[in-house]
């Protein structure tokens, strides 16, 4: 009986040992993720999950280098091709092993993605060397092959091929639908789905097979709670029911910064904020005149000591400072006697009604922001009727181009201008998903021209000019309305080494997130 109590202590006190080292690791964000599918949906939720659920060939680094990832090296072949070397070893959720077929499989799924296939438009073929090695080939010499790279997140091929239990195509991309991958992941990164309740909570378990062994992540489990209202999401930081939070609304920062339990992490942003202008649905919107009387109505300098707290950067074109495409020339515009002169020279003195459409959950004080844009419209008349939805909502509302007026904000994640314009100003073109969240449904043929140009030029100093002159175009044209570029800030609680996995995308890393 006494060895067998002293067995049992024994036990007992190294499981201890063991839940001592397990750590669960709280978050609460303005929002969930709204699929499991990397590709459904090109926006910054989708992008930071997939670092949670798959892994990329490559990944940036806070101080924007390139790190190996599933792709352990590369080499130019020549000047049109680049070879990939995978990793040896590495296994998916699903147990099947990850090989060059798999990324290959990837990329042709994103060339088929709505939202992602311009990304990957001047790849024109990706071609399996061995199990362990693709060539990605460009028609033309491209400079941002290794930006692009950052997208592919391989997918399990064997895990997505076949029919469901209903006979529909695993593989298939369905936007804001059921479909199997919307719902199932089978990928290569630090976590797997535990759970998940779309709108209440998703838990993550540590993937046991994960492939990074020098990871210091000590994480065993993470639940992600959507906390939509910004006080509410502060409290439950300093209340200690969550250990990290974003994002952190302007007027509560010096709140966190005053906590003796958390601390507050903050970094310059470059995520532009903008409304756009649809021209199909409001013809006033095709006058030239028109677009620029709204520019010159909205104050964004006003918006941002205001509303922002002076947590952004008053914007007028995309390119945030440190982009090649920057134009120092471009600055905010706000007149109200200009834009009333501008109002009537086109004939619109009295005004006229349009709908607007904003998210309340996506953006920092995003509904705070479209409510003060209407106020300064309705000053030269133009009355808005303002709607705002939750993210899942806002989505498909967006898709189908469903107000007047839309907010959309952007962060090149190439880091690169070019990003900008293929997706904002571009004209929309399906086949090549050129234009794809260009709500305003602007086109000008010379301005995509030039960007084209700029995708196979390799000396930065001439991409530089061609983009800076974009952005002089787009301003000069009144293409869109930009507002800000939004700052980041997390706050997390005393222990959590969250700055060490955050970065100017906000895609955190936190299958290396250290709890203390």
């Amino acid at each position: 009986m006494k060895h067998f109590l002293r067995l049992v202590t024994i036990v007992l006190i190294t499981a201890g040992a063991m839940l001592s080292h397990a750590k669960t690791f709280k978050l609460a964000l303005d929002a969930d993720p709204v699929s499991l599918d990397p590709h459904e949906q090109l926006s910054g939720a989708t992008l930071e999950m997939s670092h949670w659920l798959f892994d990329p060939l490559i990944r940036w680094k806070q101080d924007l280098s390139f790190e190996p990832r599933l792709a352990e090296k590369w080499e130019r072949i020549d000047d049109l091709t680049m070879r990939f070397h995978l990793r040896k070893g590495v296994k998916f959720h699903s147990g099947n092993p990850l090989t060059a077929a798999d990324v290959v499989w990837t990329v042709t799924r994103l060339k088929q993605s709505p939202d992602f296939k311009a990304i990957f438009e001047p790849f024109t073929e990706v071609k399996v060397v061995d199990d362990h090695a693709i060539d990605i080939v460009t028609a033309a010499p491209f400079p941002l092959i290794l930006n692009n790279v950052t997208y592919i997140f391989p997918m399990d091929s064997k895990f997505y091929s076949g029919t469901d239990a209903n006979g529909n195509d695993k593989g298939a991309i369905i936007k804001h639908g059921n479909s199997f991958a919307s719902r199932n992941a089978s990928g290569t990164g630090p976590y797997t789905v535990k759970s998940r309740e779309q709108g209440v909570k998703v838990e993550f378990s540590r993937n046991a097979g994960y492939w990074d062994k020098s990871s210091p992540g000590n994480v065993d489990l993470m639940v992600l709670t959507p906390i939509k209202e910004d006080p509410t999401r502060v409290a439950a930081l300093l209340s200690g029911g969550v250990d990290y939070i974003y994002p952190v609304p302007p007027n509560d920062m010096e709140r966190v910064k005053s906590s003796k339990n958390a601390e507050l992490i903050t970094m310059s942003g470059t995520r532009v904020i903008t409304f756009q202008l649809n021209q199909e649905r409001r013809p006033e919107f095709k006058d030239a005149r028109v677009r620029q009387a709204i520019n010159y109505a909205i104050n964004q300098e006003g918006i941002v000591k205001k509303i922002m707290k002076g947590f952004a950067t008053p914007a007028a074109q995309f390119s945030p400072k440190g982009y090649l495409g920057y134009n120092p020339d471009l600055k905010p515009r706000y007149d109200l006697k200009k834009a009333k002169a501008l109002m009537a020279e086109a004939g619109y003195a009295d005004g006229f009604s349009i709908s607007m459409m904003a998210p309340n959950n996506r953006y920092v004080n995003d509904e705070k922001i479209a409510q003060a844009v209407a106020a300064m419209l309705a000053k030269i008349n133009i009355k808005v009727d303002l709607k705002t939805l939750p993210k899942a909502q806002y989505w498909p509302e967006f898709d189908k181009r469903a107000a007047d007026m839309m907010m959309i904000g952007w962060h090149s994640d190439t880091e690169d201008s070019n990003n900008f314009f293929e997706f904002l100003s571009a004209c929309p073109d399906k086949e090549s998903g050129w234009g794809q969240y260009n709500s305003g449904n602007y086109c000008n043929p010379k301005v995509d021209a030039m960007v084209r140009k700029a995708n196979t030029e390799t000396a930065p100093e001439m991409r530089a000019q061609i983009m800076q002159s974009i952005e002089r175009i787009l301003f000069e044209e009144a293409a869109h309305v930009p507002l800000h570029w939004q700052n980041q800030a997390w706050a997390a609680r005393k222990g959590v080494d969250a700055a060490k996995v955050v970065n100017v995308m906000n895609f955190p890393y936190f299958g290396d997130l250290v709890i203390r």
